[in-house]
């Protein structure tokens, strides 16, 4: 999944972001993009069949030993928000949404693994809350949730990273340095303002 998102950046120039979690994908285009001229008929099924097919042309280099049995598909909505404070609203939604799954997961998979059907393992975590599953996890399990990989617990985001690098030497020896833009994939907060703080170019605003 993160691997076609990456393609997907890479073919799609005015796609500035975007974030995954499990098998759904958000895919940010930059304010001023006039791609096929802002048709949702256009965005949709383009932006849907070329991750489809990505994901069919890659799937052996992941999973060489396993034959794709049935044809995959994806559904997909365009969504037009007016300022870019409510795309950043939603996707700390979106991360928001992937903690509660995966810590519920997280926790019902480990009670089932332990002895307890799924429907007693679900009746445990009945009306429980985060700390109740944090506690849960470390005391019946010896497992500290915030230990657990970032990619389960926070999720995909895929960006253009603006990295500096030493393309030459002056006559002087001095190094000459270029900004050079790499598809990045990383896995760490952004409902907070750190990550946007420091790639305030994603989702710059025109004035």
């Amino acid at each position: 999944m993160n691997i076609c998102a990456v393609s997907m950046l890479e073919h799609f120039p005015d796609i500035v972001f975007a974030y995954g979690v499990s098998d759904e994908y958000s895919f940010i285009f930059k304010e001023s993009t006039q791609f096929y001229e802002r048709r949702a008929s256009k965005l949709v099924p383009l932006s849907v069949s070329y991750f489809t097919s990505v994901y069919v042309m890659k799937w052996n280099e992941f999973f060489p030993d396993k034959e794709l049995k049935h044809p995959p598909y994806f559904d997909g909505r365009v969504i037009c928000y007016p300022r870019a404070k409510i795309v950043l609203d939603y996707l700390a939604w979106r991360q928001v949404d992937c903690h509660i799954n995966n810590q519920y997961n997280t926790c019902f998979w480990m009670l089932v693994k332990s002895g307890k059907t799924e429907q007693e393992a679900q009746e445990s975590l009945k009306g429980t809350v985060s700390k109740d599953k944090n506690e849960l996890l470390f005391q019946q399990f010896g497992v500290n949730y915030d230990k657990l990989p970032a990619i389960f617990r926070k999720g995909s985001c895929v960006y253009i990273e603006k990295l500096e690098e030493t393309v030459k030497l002056d006559d002087s020896g001095n190094p000459v340095k270029r900004l050079r833009k790499k598809v990045t994939v990383g896995h760490f907060d952004i409902i907070g303002p750190k990550f946007w703080n420091e790639h305030p170019y994603i989702l710059e605003e025109e004035k």
